[in-house]
């Protein structure tokens, strides 16, 4: 791949996401179902690219740039800081700790309801089912395409041949499910007053209908902290971002080769930025960073990774598993739902809606997809919704990857049972954790208060 064929996906992305913007402009039923720009372009580019009529000359590497892409947003996350408030300690570690523990067990109750229903019911009516079918869930929706591919390539070669199409077909059927369920429970969600951020359609302003801002409303996206004789301001802020992702992707491959470890870029970018904005902070460069065009930057990137996220979709067609893979993905769907609206608002206290629409999107598919939904009913994160995930990933980390790495081959081996076992603890653990930390909120009415409006 060329330097021009980065350019060209680019400039073709761009022309989709202003016809994407057009389209929300002056389209009612867009309007309707608070659908932005960039996911508009993104399933034109998905209907016009190799997948559907061929006619985008998207290059082979259109698929990898939203890997690419949230490490930035990432480290702008990590360049706005974490301050905590000695006076709302308490408030603090409660989010935090209850966001955490509502994260790994949205994970969990995938890894082991998904193999235990397709072991109790699927492998019964089907003999030939494998036992490794039901991860592919899993691997699909909580991993995504890469996940799926790479949890398929191990059962191939364990002689689970059909595991990489089923998994990268549940991959696709999760994002899809992400996006239109997402949107089904964001419109219920403002209808029942659960949004704390938006409101109801009805009395949302034309400027956030059409996304075109009238005069007399219009703010600045930010101050100029460097003198553009000097450098660009953009640039600068660009700069500290982009140093920040190279840092994390560098410190990646360097943990990878020294100890065998793989660690998400996006989560050591974040550190990385963290750690600078502590330093800013000490010397006295902080003022001279502005908040509002690192998020600016961020809301760039953000933007084009939901339209490659969402364009580069690769739609397997699977008729052998026909059946089976439909009572599986039902399955997934019960999963996701008792996810999203049992435990959604009985680990999270404010805005719990918006904290787990985010984890919805994450479960059924890429963080691509929970930036989406997050997106739309809290375009400020004002919930904090990405700096909690940020801060829980590197806990979560290592229960994805036992489950990637040793599930297959428990599943494969006789050992499926134990596999099962650990992830229905692990899903109980958190329950009892959030239980006894006073993080069981279940009783509070689902319209409570946002994340800054909180009582403790």
């Amino acid at each position: 791949m060329s330097v021009t064929d980065v350019l060209m996906d680019f400039a073709i992305a761009s022309l989709l996401i202003l016809v994407g913007q057009l389209i929300r402009a002056k389209v009612r039923i867009v309007q309707k179902f608070f659908i932005p720009a960039s996911m508009i372009a993104g399933f034109i580019a998905l209907a016009l690219g190799k997948q559907g009529a061929n006619i985008l000359p998207f290059s082979k590497s259109i698929g990898s740039y939203a890997g690419i892409l949230i490490i930035i947003v990432f480290a702008a996350v990590g360049m706005n800081g974490f301050s905590v408030s000695k006076s709302n300690f308490k408030a603090e570690l409660d989010r935090v700790g209850s966001y955490f523990s509502y994260k790994v067990l949205a994970q969990a109750i995938q890894f082991c309801l998904g193999p235990l229903f397709s072991i109790l019911v699927i492998s019964k009516l089907f003999p030939q089912i494998s036992y490794g079918f039901g991860l592919c869930l899993a691997a699909g929706f909580s991993g995504g395409h890469g996940t799926a591919a790479a949890v398929g390539s191990v059962f191939k070669k364990l002689g689970f041949e059909d595991g990489m199409d089923i998994a990268m077909t549940c991959a696709t059927i999760g994002i899809l499910t992400g996006i239109f369920g997402g949107l089904f429970f964001i419109n219920l969600a403002t209808k029942k007053g659960w949004t704390k951020y938006i409101k109801s359609f009805a009395y949302i302003s034309g400027d956030l209908q059409t996304g075109l801002i009238q005069e007399g409303h219009r703010n600045s996206i930010g101050k100029e902290t460097i003198s553009s004789m000097v450098l660009d301001p953009i640039a600068f802020h660009l700069a500290i971002l982009l140093t920040a992702s190279g840092v994390g992707v560098v410190l990646n491959k360097l943990i990878e080769g020294r100890f065998h470890i793989e660690l998400p870029s996006y989560l050591l970018s974040f550190i990385f930025a963290f750690i600078l904005y502590l330093i800013f902070r000490k010397t006295g460069v902080e003022k001279y960073v502005d908040t509002q065009i690192i998020n600016r930057l961020s809301g760039t990137a953000t933007d084009y990774l939901v339209f490659f996220g969402i364009a580069s979709i690769k739609i397997p067609i699977i008729v052998k598993y026909a059946m089976p893979l439909l009572l599986l993905i039902l399955a997934g769907f019960v999963i996701v739902f008792l996810t999203l609206m049992y435990f959604g608002p009985a680990m999270n206290k404010g805005s719990w809606f918006e904290r787990s629409i985010f984890v919805f999107g994450y479960s059924t598919g890429v963080f691509a997809i929970g930036f989406i939904l997050l997106r739309i009913v809290d375009p400020e994160n004002r919930s904090k919704t990405l700096n909690d995930t940020a801060l829980a990933g590197p806990l979560t980390t290592p229960f994805e990857m036992f489950a990637w790495s040793a599930g297959p081959i428990m599943l494969l081996n006789g050992q499926h049972w134990t596999f099962i076992g650990l992830y229905l603890l692990l899903t109980a653990a958190c329950v009892v954790l959030n239980k006894v930390c006073k993080w069981w909120w279940l009783d509070l009415p689902l319209d409570r208060p946002a994340v800054d409006e909180e009582t403790n």
